[in-house]
């Protein structure tokens, strides 16, 4: 099995993103472009600490310093995934061939 062709997931799945982070993270609310929700993987009471930018795919947990650049490095992150089996799934998901 060939290397997976991360720069084209991203690069599919952030058109998508959007609609991506509204499923992944519903209790979330669009903030000038920034999806700003709960940390679905620890206890966090209150919207605000944990956004993803929509247009770059970039998200940061600002209590806990966890951040990613990309829509896969998220869905790793909030699956508790390696970021070859997000990237696979999220291949899936917005219809790529993951593998070069």
């Amino acid at each position: 099995m060939r290397p997976v062709n991360f720069a084209r997931v991203n690069a599919a799945a952030l058109p998508v993103l959007p609609a991506l982070v509204r499923r992944w993270l519903p209790d979330g609310k669009d903030v000038a472009g920034e999806w700003v929700a709960r940390n679905p993987t620890r206890v966090d009471r209150r919207r605000g600490s944990f956004k993803v930018n929509m247009r770059s795919g970039k998200w940061a947990d600002f209590a806990t310093g966890d951040r990613g650049g990309d829509p896969v490095s998220l869905a790793a992150y909030i699956f508790n995934l390696s970021q070859i089996e997000a990237a696979r799934r999220m291949a899936l998901a917005v219809g790529v061939i993951v593998d070069d």
